[in-house]
């Protein structure tokens, strides 16, 4: 990809998962990647599998601590340089029949999956409009385009984020800072083997769900790694407050 060379790459939640396959992406792309994560070790794993060339940071962070966003940022600016691409990618659910849940669950999945995006916009998006250039690739879901059962929260956060987006993306378009979503499908995660669990039972989960999919098969993490670092390059110069689906053809809407 072009203009990636030597550019800082926040991604959060990028110790294991879609999050760990999008750092070593952008790290083979040149980039200098900030991985945000309240796991740290995770993070230091990431940076272990990408090699002595590579350059991978980590902080300790929660996203859904303003505060602890801000300093993060700070120090990232401080140690790698001027932040080019923010990749929204922390994330976390606990699938349930919304009937069957109550506040404090519905808190943490908002505290994390939509207040987290606007933490780090507010501490990062200014930067990049006093710079007149940047990118923002946050990545939703499929469920907030089509909704699913049992993650009705979620799929709302989610949901918030493509609005929020497009809504950024028209504010910020004529300061340089184009932003774009990513909407995942079922993918073979930790977080996705934590819903699903083990056995017979959960076997028949994951092949009912690869029925769904015209490929056949669940995504990978680096199934979304070469758009997340397309959109954050020059290739994509053209392209803001737009939302792509990478799941299969799951929902071809």
């Amino acid at each position: 990809m072009r203009g990636l060379e030597g550019k800082v790459a926040v991604v959060t939640g990028g110790g294991q998962g879609i999050g760990r396959a999008l750092s070593l992406r952008l790290a083979q792309e040149g980039c200098k990647v900030a991985i945000f994560d309240l796991k740290p070790e995770a993070g230091e794993e990431t940076a272990a599998l990408a090699g002595g060339g590579a350059t991978i940071r980590t902080w300790s962070v929660d996203v859904g601590d303003q505060d602890a966003v801000n300093a993060a940022v700070a120090a990232v600016e401080a140690e790698l340089g001027p932040i080019w691409a923010l990749v929204n990618n922390a994330g976390w659910d606990k699938p349930a029949p919304f009937l069957a849940t109550d506040k404090a669950l519905w808190d943490k999945i908002i505290r994390i999956n939509l207040y987290g995006p606007l933490h780090t916009h507010a501490a990062i998006a200014p930067l990049m409009v006093e710079r007149r250039g940047g990118r923002i690739i946050n990545i939703a879901s499929d469920a907030a385009r089509v909704g699913t059962s049992n993650e009705a929260v979620y799929s709302a956060c989610k949901g918030g984020v493509i609005s929020f987006t497009k809504s950024v993306a028209r504010e910020l378009a004529s300061k340089g800072v184009l932003l774009n979503a990513v909407c995942p499908g079922p993918t073979n995660t930790p977080m996705m083997a934590s819903v699903l669990g083990e056995g017979e039972q959960a076997v028949k989960w994951k092949d009912a769900m690869v029925r769904g999919i015209p490929l056949k098969r669940m995504g990978e993490p680096e199934d979304y790694a070469g758009i997340v670092a397309f959109l954050a390059s020059d290739d994509a110069g053209f392209i803001t407050g737009q939302t792509f689906s990478v799941a299969g053809g799951m929902n071809m809407i």
